[in-house]
């Protein structure tokens, strides 16, 4: 096979294939892309140059699975769009490492657990095989475990970039970051410090959501609803006349915390009651009948047994009626040993005493057979399934315990910066636009400030230190904070200024926080970190506000509300132009994939099996924040398509096609009314699919640009074969020459962003440098000259053709067989349309003579005779 030399007309040496193959593409174009730089970004820029992405930095937990080729493969060819636009693309990628999920993953896969008391230990090895029981599991200091975190992610992390680069993604992996590096943590504290200094950050002791598995406060965010079996028990408080006040709970182990019975200010039932003082069975402690109106009067008996703390209502009732803190719930899950000093009868001790220490559910029971021992239970429990709130990483309920926490201003009490906040939102565009609403439902809803102090090891140092008085009491009104110049810094192993390690813990010393920040505490300032800023404020200038912020439409309450949060206090501005949403995969029973429920796909096998164009056509198919079913079927059908990609290029070449041939503007070499009409189609398929990637719309842009591909493989490639082999006149040659050449040209920067290798590959096989590197095509560079031209002639006179073949194949025999003759019927427009393809449709179907009769309303073939076969 002769082959083409790019800028010639002539065949030379071979570099077309003998048989063109997707296998080891991926290799053999990423090693090139990252030798050539073509997807580095150029600093020396303008930030109108630039497209700038956020990308999401994946956590480095483990393995991914095929809901991140999906989303990232949808952001990728957004990214490629844009370079070929002629835009300086800012595509970085991070990697999210610091938080629980991977201290859960070092603890099981090591079989360690970390206790910041034990002394660090040099050069430490995990054990070889981890114990199976979390009890025999090794347990280091805070340093050494820090080092077993640093040291899987890292391993982790080099896995992921494979497979991403297996994908294709066109990220510059020259600029990649971590969450828990110098530089991400430097960033993560120098942000936190000016929120600190503006009041933004702020340190309270407060009811907080806490995690008893995971030891840990938890944000609003982070939390999720689960259905758990439950029960309602119904019990009496005794009011002052003797009578019961008849409650229903879900929660009787929290009866000994019980501060308050509650209910609707225009309950008629409960009106008498108010300000008034009852008494709680088994404990016997007198609480207050208060009215407010979030009680519910056709909830239960319409009277709430309020504690501290059963639930979020709870607190919101805590508050605003200033009740007493009677916490009996301790940090662990269990009750507090000692008998609270409220409970101060005999009997009430004496019960208290018999459910101390226990687990939430052991106090449960407990509670529940002490009532039913003193006949005080009204019923026996109805049993019920009901919402209870969850850590969403956690596996047993959350409690609710007073703590004191780090929390950053985020609207959840402040009505104005709420309102600012939501018209954040409202400056961006949103992709679906629906989004948006996701947004504002959230800040709406929200009912506190943003906890960001996590009790865990593996994270971001909070970056203070607490003065000790005289008594060795903590100052937490004073902290003592670094100077910027000294970030990042680690309060449990650095002394603050004018201080010595020996006072650390001494009265009149200090201690430093103990704590580290939520882990989206330092993901919300992707674009800061990656941008440079307070580092490099001239990339930062060029890069921010970003572009694109491209993520699951999941993580709009956390990702997306907290980035929003710190570039609004930090900069006063949105932190992007653009949000990209992006949809789940779901499993064959459309539930949405999760390792939690064990119904992923591992993305290695589909890569392996079907190849990353394959993959990257199902994913591109699917529009942005759609919910889409994992589709093999996708992916053979995006394979076919690359395959024909190559197969269809090298056909085109083999007919003496070369970029000589290629038109740009001038299109008076394009004679033939077939070849008009080509161009024309293409000419609207870019301008279709440029407005529909303008608007982020990149489905309907492959959509366009794979149905006309299919139409010039199937069609008008079959149709000039005779002419492009010089069967006719030079000019008949040199016009289907070119169209050819400009279509192949023009079609492979279209199918480019989605099929990135089989476009390459082709590329290389007749043009210089990449297809990444080439502009996007403009309709505008076909039209001159194509005015007049019409766009129907091709698909008219394909019905046609597809009419013969039909005759042939139903004959059973060879389409290669000659048309004796045959009638073709339609009405005058089309009829005059075959006219103008009829010699390339007699040429294709070895046609000896085509009447075209004036009739009907569409086009039909009929009475066609065919040469008889050889040997009949």
């Amino acid at each position: 096979m002769a082959e083409i030399t790019p800028g010639t007309d002539t065949p030379a040496s071979s570099t077309v294939p003998d048989k063109p193959a997707l296998e080891g593409l991926e290799t053999k174009l990423n090693t090139r892309w990252r030798e050539e730089g073509t997807y580095a970004f150029n600093p020396q820029t303008t930030r109108e140059q630039v497209y700038s992405i956020d990308t999401p930095p994946p956590t480095a937990s483990g393995s991914l699975h095929v809901g991140h080729v999906f989303s990232y493969t949808q952001t990728d060819v957004i990214a490629r769009f844009q370079r070929m636009r002629g835009k300086n693309v800012f595509y970085p990628m991070g990697w999210d490492d610091n938080g629980l999920p991977t201290e859960r993953r070092v603890q099981n896969y090591f079989g360690v657990r970390c206790d910041p008391t034990y002394k660090y230990v040099e050069g430490y090895q995990p054990p070889e095989k981890p114990a199976k029981n979390q009890r025999d599991w090794d347990v280091v200091s805070r340093q050494n475990f820090i080092e077993l975190c640093e040291q899987l992610a890292t391993e982790d992390e080099k896995v992921f970039e494979d497979l991403f680069t297996t994908l294709g993604l066109s990220v510059d992996w020259d600029i990649t970051y971590r969450t828990i590096d110098d530089h991400s943590r430097a960033t993560s504290q120098r942000a936190f410090l000016r929120d600190f200094s503006k009041g933004d950050a702020y340190l309270s002791e407060a009811p907080t959501m806490w995690d008893v598995t995971f030891r840990t406060a938890v944000a609003q965010a982070e939390l999720e609803d689960r259905d758990m079996p439950g029960a309602y028990h119904r019990y009496n408080f005794t009011a002052e006349d003797g009578r019961g006040i008849e409650i229903m709970t879900t929660r009787p182990e929290l009866l000994p915390a019980a501060v308050a019975l509650v209910a609707h200010p225009d309950d008629e039932r409960y009106q008498g009651l108010f300000g008034k003082k009852v008494t709680s069975p088994l404990f016997g402690v007198e609480v207050e009948v208060k009215a407010h109106p979030l009680a519910k009067p056709d909830k239960g008996t319409g009277i709430a047994m309020v504690c501290t703390f059963g639930d979020l209502t709870d607190v919101t009732w805590w508050r605003e009626l200033q009740l007493p803190t009677r916490a009996i719930m301790g940090r662990d899950g269990r009750l507090v040993s000692e008998t609270p000093e409220w409970i101060t009868t005999e009997a009430g001790r004496a019960n208290y005493e018999r459910i101390a220490g226990k687990t939430a559910f052991s106090a449960k029971e407990g509670v529940v057979e002490m009532l039913r021992e003193n006949e005080l239970l009204i019923s026996e429990p109805e049993k019920i399934s009901h919402p209870v709130n969850f850590y969403e990483k956690g596996d047993k309920p959350l409690e609710i315990v007073t703590s004191r926490q780090w929390y950053i201003r985020n609207g959840g009490r402040d009505v104005e910066r709420r309102a600012e906040l939501i018209q954040r939102g409202r400056e961006l565009e949103w992709h679906p636009g629906h989004m948006r609403s996701r947004y504002e439902n959230w800040v709406e809803g929200l009912n506190g400030d943003w906890l960001v102090s996590r009790q865990r090891f593996f994270g971001v140092p909070i970056p203070v230190w607490y003065p000790l008085d005289a008594e060795g009491n903590p100052d937490y009104e004073n902290p003592i904070v670094p100077d910027e110049a000294q970030l990042p810094v680690d309060p449990a192993a650095q002394t603050p200024a004018g201080y010595e390690e020996s006072q650390r813990g001494v009265a009149g010393g200090f201690i430093g926080d103990p704590d580290v920040l939520d882990t989206w505490a330092t993901s919300s300032l992707t674009p800061q970190i990656v941008g440079g800023w307070g580092v490099d404020e001239e990339r930062f200038r060029n890069v921010f506000p970003f572009d694109l912020r491209p993520q699951g439409h999941d993580i709009i309450r956390t990702w997306l509300f907290s980035t929003i949060v710190r570039a609004n206090s930090l900069e006063g501005e949105t932190p992007w132009k653009h949000a990209a949403l992006s949809g789940w995969i779901l499993d064959p029973d459309r539930k949405k994939m999760s390792k939690s429920k064990g119904n992923v796909v591992v993305p290695t096998d589909i890569l392996e099996q079907f190849g990353a164009d394959a993959v990257r056509y199902w994913a591109a198919s699917a529009k942005l924040g759609a919910d889409t079913a994992y589709e093999i079927g996708q992916m053979k059908i995006g394979r076919r398509l690359a395959i024909k990609v190559l197969n269809a290029s090298k056909f085109a070449l083999g007919m003496g096609v070369s970029a000589a041939d290629v038109v740009t503007g001038d299109t008076s070499v394009i004679t033939n009314e077939l070849d008009r009409s080509l161009l024309t189609r293409l000419a609207g398929v870019i301008e279709q699919a440029t407005r529909a990637f303008e608007n982020y719309e990149y489905a309907r842009a492959l959509n366009l640009t794979e149905s006309f591909f299919w139409s010039f493989t199937d069609d008008y490639v079959e149709l000039i074969k005779d002419r492009a082999y010089g069967g006719v006149s030079p000019e008949e040659t040199a016009s289907v020459r070119a169209t050819l050449a400009t279509t192949l040209d023009a079609v492979l920067r279209l199918l480019a962003p989605f099929q990135p290798f089989a476009t390459d590959e082709v590329w290389g096989w007749w043009r210089e440098g990449s297809v990444h590197r080439a502009a996007w095509p403009e309709a505008t560079a076909l039209t001159a000259g194509l005015e007049d031209a019409d766009p129907e002639v091709l698909p008219t006179v394909g019905v046609a053709l597809a009419g013969l073949r039909k005759a042939k194949s139903e004959a059973k025999v060879k389409q290669r067989t000659a048309v004796l003759s045959a009638t073709i019927t339609a009405p005058a427009e089309q009829i005059a349309r075959l006219q103008d393809g009829l010699g390339d449709l007699k040429a294709a179907t070895a046609a000896a003579e085509l009447t075209l009769v004036t009739g009907g309303e569409e086009l039909l073939v009929s009475d066609v005779e065919l040469e008889a076969p050889e040997g009949a």
